[in-house]
């Protein structure tokens, strides 16, 4: 039982954010060019509507944690490391605050989100393919 008072989510993401150094779209990009590594969020229907960012990993929410935790039997190789830089995205920008500061109590120390997420980076102009054109693949882990 918790002895906290409860809180709400608006409260909870203040917090979460209060502990990033989140990045515009722009910022994102030029990151991923530099060797961070982008993680899609979204669910499937979110990606197959709106489309993919060109060589993001995608992580469904519900498996982010599991697929990151350094020392769990369902990580992924590569992308655990305490000195990688993850930017995660969703699709507005709210749950992927949460994501990335739990990723931090994991010990990934430079995650980050994207402000206003998927559909920022949509509206800024940066590069997005439809599951009909070919290009470079977005790396999907499935569970």
């Amino acid at each position: 039982m918790s002895t906290h008072p409860p809180t709400s989510v608006d409260t909870l993401l203040e917090r979460a954010r209060a502990q990033l150094h989140r990045l515009s779209p722009h910022e994102a990009a030029a990151a991923a060019r530099d060797g961070a590594l982008l993680i899609d969020t979204r669910y499937a229907a979110l990606r197959d509507r709106d489309g993919l960012v060109p060589g993001a990993l995608i992580v469904e929410r519900n498996e982010l944690e599991w697929r990151h935790d350094p020392h769990g039997d369902h990580r992924l190789p590569g992308v655990t490391g305490h000195g990688v830089r993850a930017v995660v995205f969703c699709n507005e920008g709210y749950a992927s605050s949460l994501a990335a500061v739990s990723l931090h109590q994991l010990g990934l120390a430079r995650a980050t989100d994207i402000v206003g997420g998927f559909q920022a980076w949509r509206a800024a102009g940066l590069p997005v393919r439809h599951s009909e054109q070919p290009s470079v693949p977005a790396r999907t882990i499935a569970g």
